[in-house]
């Protein structure tokens, strides 16, 4: 990507999706990453592009992928639209050969998912990075490096609790799996370093605030191929707050992430620490990792430096598998495709 003067030029991203997470994501690459500008946005709401457009200084708007690659007006394509419409964007982007961060999930499903991996495999390389960005915290990151280097002994079990203080009439039952648990499919495997092999979906006593539509809050136990069990608590009517917190039991000792940080009030006999209220803050520094990152090594010509589409397959087959336990007893079992050598 060097030019005549031998200085790289900045990468041109076209964002894909101009709602709540491509806007934000457009405001981040103009305001915060090194190396990348917003040249092109992709979204057929016209207020939504107009609004995004504003953010992104020189930014031309299109209704269709496939117009801003016929533009050449991108050098790379960031996905952030809902998970059923990422299969028609992600095609004709490796048609064009673009380097890609998509949003979770890949695809929806695991069949669509494959089939985005066959198309995937007639490049030179892998062309996907999936937008699992909570390797990128840095507790997270911390965690995976005490269990790799084995500095507590070997890893038993794993305890998560992923915690909203509510949740949109949009959301279902369904979602509980597919657009919550879906990142502890992903983080988790990552961390203990080892596939999902079943999973198991309990039910404790429902909160009488829950809405009449949702049954929960859930358990989802994950046995993981490597013998290690997890539990995770999945409840999005807590109210008190947005948190995420991982206990990882080792043979000898205990490691904790994602307690509450920051300023301590004792006042009036009390004492208090503030919360986080959504993911944005939550994992606000993760995202930018994450991106900074991605651009890095698309600049480098590596193209992906995280949780490529192969991970985002294994997590669809996950989701399937939680969502058949929402409504069945007992472990659901998890069988996947052969990994390609491709994604090795």
């Amino acid at each position: 990507m060097t030019n005549t003067t031998g200085v790289t030029p900045d990468l041109r991203v076209g964002v894909v999706g101009a709602g709540m997470m491509g806007a934000d994501h457009v405001k981040r690459i103009t305001e915060r990453i090194k190396g990348a500008v917003v040249s092109a946005i992709i979204e057929p709401d016209a207020g939504r592009a107009a609004a995004a457009v504003e953010n992104a200084p020189g930014a031309q708007a299109f209704t269709r992928i496939e117009d801003a690659i016929e533009a050449d007006a991108v050098d790379a394509v960031l996905i952030a639209t809902p998970g059923q419409f990422h299969e028609p964007v992600l095609m004709p982007a490796l048609e064009a050969k673009l380097p890609i961060l998509c949003e979770k999930p890949l695809t929806p499903d695991s069949e669509s998912s494959l089939k985005v991996l066959e198309a995937e495999q007639k490049l030179d390389k892998p062309h996907i990075q999936v937008g699992f960005m909570r390797r990128f915290d840095k507790e997270y990151a911390q965690l995976r490096e005490l269990v790799t280097a084995g500095d507590a002994g070997e890893l038993i079990m794993l305890r998560a609790a992923h915690r909203n203080p509510s949740v949109p009439e949009s959301y279902t039952q369904k979602m509980l799996i597919t657009d919550s648990v879906v990142h502890e499919f992903d983080v988790l495997p990552w961390l203990a370093g080892s596939p999902v092999k079943s999973v198991e979906v309990k039910y404790p006593r429902r909160n009488e605030l829950a809405p009449e539509r949702l049954r929960e809050p859930i358990l989802v136990i994950m046995e993981l191929e490597n013998g290690v069990l997890v539990d995770l608590e999945m409840n999005v009517s807590v109210q008190f707050g947005y948190q995420v917190a991982t206990e990882a039991v080792f043979a000898e000792g205990i490691a904790r992430i994602g307690q509450p940080s920051g300023l301590e009030l004792w006042k009036s006999a009390t004492y208090s620490r503030a919360e986080h209220t959504s993911f944005v803050t939550r994992f606000a520094d993760a995202y930018d990792e994450q991106l900074q990152r991605w651009v890095n090594a698309v600049r480098a010509g590596t193209l992906v430096d995280g949780p490529n589409s192969w991970d985002g397959y294994l997590v669809a087959l996950a989701c399937e598998a939680g969502v058949a336990a929402l409504e069945q007893s007992g472990p659901v079992s998890i069988e996947s495709a052969e990994r390609p050598a491709f994604y090795a």
